[in-house]
């Protein structure tokens, strides 16, 4: 079955930098588009960012365009997210998933996310 395996999150002053890692298996990686969304202490899903199977195409969402940035490595089943510039509204639990770019919409993260507290 499908398992996506978050980590790499931790406590961050603001400013600093920290990068996320997803690792997956039970599916072909390289044969699907990925992202990551994010959800803020009583807050919903929030959609962070977008790759294509491939890597070649990658989207943001405009609070993070220009501050993070998505990444994979197909042949080590692994999504990245590297975030600069952390900020207070960064704090979120930060979850991987399957993304779908005709539908422009994430499957519901299965996994069970890494924490991000950002916080001087």
């Amino acid at each position: 079955q499908v398992q996506l395996v978050e980590s790499g999150g931790g406590l961050m002053q603001p400013g600093e930098s920290l990068r996320l890692s997803c690792a997956a298996s039970g599916f072909t990686f390289s044969s699907a588009a990925m992202s990551w969304v994010r959800q803020a202490p009583g807050k919903g899903l929030e959609w962070v960012s977008a790759i294509a199977r491939d890597g070649g195409n990658t989207k943001y969402a405009d609070s993070v365009k220009g501050r993070f940035t998505i990444s994979r490595d197909n042949a080590k089943n692994t999504l990245y997210l590297q975030m600069n510039s952390l900020k207070p509204e960064d704090t979120a639990v930060y979850y991987c998933a399957r993304y779908y770019y005709v539908y422009e919409r994430y499957e519901d993260p299965s996994g069970q996310g890494t924490q991000v507290t950002v916080s001087s």
